[in-house]
């Protein structure tokens, strides 16, 4: 991208099955767009969750993912996990359904994370929301809210719910590049009627 070289579309830099990144979300990190799977931890086939981040996602440096396989047993009396070193230790190997496991993480639509933001394993982050630099994302963040801190909490919504709803049904960033460019105004401007009107919903309130 012309005057933002650290800035490129992530899912041209993705090579695992199982991460999903939908088209003109970026990453931007001066280390280049590769390093983002390396902050994608714990993150091994066997388990078979998934990483699935939506559209127009703005994702910025050092965004990282804890995935299911960080996961320890807890109830035990300890948590370490003495089966993977061998030696004779891997006869307490537990079952793979032991573990606990939560599921896919799956990231919404023009969703901003900022700076080393860490998202823990099967959160949903809703569509419109924005992740404050260096929070712990451990629960699920509604469409639209503003969250931060470690953990993260909502600090507020962005929009009043009448518009949010507006905004989810129109999902606009589903629509062609065309359209978008054609209302690029509307939707900078928050101009929730325009998009309305370009989206056959029409003016409700």
């Amino acid at each position: 991208m012309a005057g933002y070289e650290q800035v490129c579309y992530l899912r041209n830099a993705i090579t695992r099955p199982s991460i999903s990144v939908g088209e003109y979300t970026y990453y931007d990190d001066p280390g280049g767009p590769e390093r983002f799977e390396q902050n994608v931890l714990y993150h091994f086939p066997f388990i078979g969750d998934k990483l699935v981040i939506g559209r127009f996602c703005a994702l910025a440096k050092d965004v990282k993912f804890i995935m299911n396989g960080a996961n320890h047993l807890m109830a035990g009396f300890s948590t370490y996990p003495f089966y993977i070193f061998g030696n004779g230790w891997e006869r307490a190997t537990p079952p793979r359904d032991a573990f606990p496991y939560k599921g896919d993480t799956v990231v919404g639509n023009d969703v901003w994370i900022g700076f080393d933001a860490m998202v823990m394993p099967g959160v949903r982050i809703g569509d419109g929301a924005i992740v404050a630099t260096r929070s712990v994302v451990a629960s699920d963040v509604p469409p639209y809210a503003i969250v931060a801190g470690n953990p993260a909490k909502t600090i507020r919504r962005r929009f009043s719910d009448e518009v949010i709803a507006a905004l989810l049904e129109i999902a606009w960033w589903n629509w062609s590049a065309e359209k978008i460019s054609r209302n690029l105004e509307h939707i900078m401007g928050a101009d929730i009627d325009a998009l309305r009107q370009e989206s056959g919903i029409g003016n409700r309130e």
